[in-house]
């Protein structure tokens, strides 16, 4: 079949293999340009392993460090009709390097709440690995069974306290307009914090140490967005802002809990980029559009891989990084600091639809947002005749 995008509001429901294979081998590039990772991790497990960030993960464990990576993701696979996810058709791709370059690569597709899957992994490890020196968790999903209860949680976008008015952009319609969100109730703030937060992360670790595959001087991080004033009161002080002050609560937690094996557990906070996730999210494409023109036009402007490995190169395979007042890793300092802020709020309030083009970089933030689905690499030949099918 030719596959050409299929955009729906804030997501595309199709995508396309070759295209994804060249995004994974364009990270690839990138982390092997950049030279071999010191103190580097041996058997590594990402939860979350498909796409974004934790895509990113895996790719430079695997490539910057010649770990064997265990991978968990949750994504539907294609048929002769219909295409798969994009992160089936990543995964397939670092599958096929992997083999190629020689490294261990497994990966488990199912939901990564439940303890069966937690199982499944657990035996893996016994069977193949021995044991894990880094968990990165890097799961993104609207909505949890809780593995004990059954009971389905479903997460919430919304403020926290107050009605929140403020300028979005909307992706549909192309037009930049007010937005006023209800604040949620408690319930929808604890549902969030259930699917988002740090227990599945903990639950995560707790069995990975009672089956006894945790290597002594472990490293766990899982990642976050913090933001600054623009996106606050729908990201930091909001139901996601909740969600993400639990996952420090766990940190601490993990670390004082596994003391024992010397375990060392970091929120990492990354800089804003177009994700699916973030794609979804009110105000974060009018927010990540501005932030885009103005970090490329400072000449500061990284993306996934970029962050990816740095967090890597620089703080988290070391002895004692450096943290904030929270004990978090921090990647997002060029995106927050006030200079940077500065600008973009100075463009905030003329921000218009007429204008928007010019102010902001919408064009990359489409084009960055087409090729999490494998659409707009140079080299692939977008009106060729194509096979869906691709297997792990």
């Amino acid at each position: 079949m030719v596959i050409k995008p299929k955009v729906r509001g804030f997501i595309c429901t199709n995508a396309h293999p070759a295209g994804c294979a060249a995004s994974v081998k364009e990270q690839i590039d990138y982390v092997k340009s950049q030279g071999a990772l010191e103190n580097a991790p041996k058997n590594v497990l990402v939860i979350g392993c498909s796409t974004g960030y934790g895509l990113a993960s895996r790719i430079t464990a695997a490539f910057g460090a010649e770990a064997k990576t265990l991978g968990v993701c949750f994504e539907k696979e294609p048929t002769e009709r219909k295409t798969g996810t994009a992160g089936w058709y990543n995964t397939a791709a670092f599958h096929q390097q992997a083999e190629a370059a020689g490294l261990y690569h497994k990966t488990l597709n199912g939901d990564a709440f439940s303890h069966e899957l937690k199982e499944q992994v657990i035996d893996l490890i016994k069977q193949d690995l021995g044991e894990i020196d880094l968990i990165v968790y890097s799961l993104a999903s609207p909505r949890r069974t809780d593995p004990d209860t059954g009971e389905a949680y479903i997460s919430s976008l919304k403020p926290v306290g107050d009605v929140y008015t403020t300028k979005t952009f909307d992706t549909s319609k192309k037009l930049v307009h007010e937005i006023t969100l209800e604040p949620a109730n408690q319930d929808e703030i604890d549902n969030t914090v259930k699917v988002m937060g740090g227990e599945d992360w903990e639950l995560w670790i707790k069995a990975l140490n009672e089956a006894g595959v945790l290597s002594q001087n472990c490293r766990t991080t899982a990642y976050t967005y913090i933001g600054k004033e623009l996106t606050w009161p729908i990201y930091g002080h909001a139901t996601i802002g909740k969600a993400k002050e639990d996952l420090d609560r766990a940190s601490t937690a993990l670390n004082n809990t596994y003391s024992d094996i010397n375990l060392k557990a970091y929120v990492t906070s990354l800089k804003a980029v177009v994700t699916q996730a973030s794609s979804a999210i009110p105000v974060m494409p009018l927010y990540i559009s501005l932030m885009y023109q103005v970090m490329k036009d400072e000449g500061c402007h990284e993306g996934v891989i970029e962050q990816i490995y740095g967090l890597f190169n620089t703080l988290l395979l070391s002895d004692n990084p450096p943290v904030d007042e929270a004990n978090r890793l921090r990647m997002d300092g060029v995106e927050t600091n006030d200079d940077i802020q500065g600008k973009i709020k100075a463009i905030w309030p003329e921000v218009t639809t007429e204008n928007f083009p010019e102010l902001g970089d919408y064009a990359g933030y489409n084009q960055d947002f087409l090729k999490l689905f494998g659409f707009g690499f140079d080299g692939v030949d977008y009106d060729a005749d194509v096979s869906p099918l691709a297997d792990w």
